[in-house]
């Protein structure tokens, strides 16, 4: 039985806000910067959960997982975070699934710990610096939001201001470009030891992600595939999710066994 909407957990020094909806096995959904999970998943939970227990944590600085960015913003916190996250809701292996700011978490979790991941999902990611830190540097200027995006910046009021305290959006965007600047990046080497199944997708025209990077990535790791969406750019998850969610639900069903395999199951009874 699904549990309520809403839930808070202890994780890594931090109290982190979380949804929790859904049941089977566990799926790790991390979101992209300046959002939550609610706003970039909200079309792939409502079908994602017929099959699996998904996870939905808010990153620090953002939603209801409390932090001030003047403390630090660094991708490796991120890594750290999820992995704490998994820890304290009690799932030892788990499908794992980002967007952007969160696949580039995904990606290096999946590095680092690639024994604890069933499956990978990664959606508008690069692992190489550009076009990534240009295009961030240039959208998460909060003068130029509050000038020509105005209700783009309320709704990072109105998502982040109510925990995270009045404005404190404006300081969290700067560092997070900041980070994609300066983030270490992972190696040719580093990407081929990403051995679970692994699906790529990115938009035919995301400013983020060159259709090319996405085939590279999805080349470099042991396992990958690739969806390239057409006539999308960044947010294919929310702007395109009949074709991800079909997308999605064939990539799940064709690597059932593999995944069950990496969880250690003898049975069918965690998965979808």
């Amino acid at each position: 039985m699904s549990a309520p909407f809403g839930e808070t957990v202890h994780a890594g020094g931090l109290v982190i806000g979380y949804d929790a909806v859904g049941a089977g096995p566990p799926l790790l959904m991390l979101h992209a910067a300046t959002s939550s999970g609610r706003t970039d998943f909200g079309a792939q939970v409502t079908h994602l959960s017929r099959a699996f227990r998904c996870f939905l944590p808010d990153a620090r600085g953002h939603g209801r997982t409390r932090w001030d960015p003047d403390d630090g913003f660094r991708a490796d916190m991120l890594v750290d975070d999820a992995l704490a996250f998994a820890d304290a809701v009690g799932i030892r292996t788990f499908h794992l699934l980002g967007f952007s700011m969160g696949a580039m978490t995904a990606l290096q979790l999946a590095c680092r710990h690639p024994e604890r991941i069933r499956t990978l999902v990664v959606a508008g990611i690069t692992p190489r610096r550009e076009p990534r830190a240009s295009v961030a540097r240039r959208l998460m200027d909060p003068a130029r939001l509050e000038a020509h995006d105005p209700a783009w910046a309320a709704r990072l009021a109105e998502l982040h201001d109510p925990v995270q305290g009045d404005g404190t959006w404006r300081r969290l965007l700067p560092a997070i470009a900041a980070d994609v600047a300066a983030q270490p990046l992972l190696s040719p080497a580093d990407q081929r030891r990403i051995d679970p199944p692994t699906l790529v997708i990115a938009g035919d025209r995301d400013p983020f992600v060159p259709v090319d990077h996405a085939w590279g990535l999805a080349r470099q790791v042991r396992d990958g595939r690739l969806l390239v969406v057409p006539d999308s750019g960044h947010e294919v998850m929310r702007l395109q999710p009949g074709l991800v969610n079909d997308a999605l639900t064939t990539f799940y069903r064709s690597t059932e066994a593999t995944a069950r395999e990496r969880a250690g199951l003898d049975d069918m009874e965690d998965q979808p």
